[in-house]
């Protein structure tokens, strides 16, 4: 309901502006260096749920300089490592939805997600009651998630 009724985001880039404005934490940034950006899905789809994006602002990776493209990779490479060792998941999603008609939520910047799955982790209650439930809180996440990217 907080996404619902709350406040229509303020125009700008999420992942151009959270790194650079406000506290980490509060921003559910994980680690923001010269080449790319990782930090909590504010709406996720599991606990730990992350998005990896470039510090350039692209839409498509066929933007991205094959250098910068590497380096994105390297933080994805990593991400997905600290998502194992943080929570220990069954399975991953990771992917990117290029476009808004693929399903990017944020279109106009390039970024993947990294989805932990366990086995049993869905339920009746997206389909009955169109509720998700979420097992730890998105801070709890971060906390659990940040040493590891010090």
């Amino acid at each position: 309901m907080s996404y619902v009724a709350g406040p229509k985001p303020a125009s700008g880039c999420i992942f151009c502006d959270l790194p650079t404005h406000g506290d980490a934490r509060e921003n559910l940034v994980l680690r923001a260096d010269p080449d790319a950006v990782v930090m909590l899905n504010r709406y996720p789809y599991n606990n730990g749920h992350l998005m990896v994006a470039p510090r350039e602002h692209v839409a498509d990776p066929l933007g991205l300089p094959v250098e910068a493209h590497r380096a994105l990779m390297d933080r994805l490479r990593d991400a997905i490592d600290v998502v194992r060792r943080a929570f220990s998941p069954d399975g991953m999603n990771v992917g990117a939805n290029l476009g808004r008609i693929a399903g990017a939520g944020v279109a106009e910047h390039l970024h993947w997600h990294v989805v932990p799955r366990w086995s049993g982790d869905t339920n009746f209650m997206p389909v009955i009651a169109e509720t998700r439930v979420m097992p730890q809180h998105l801070l709890a996440s971060y906390d659990a998630l940040k040493p590891y990217f010090a």
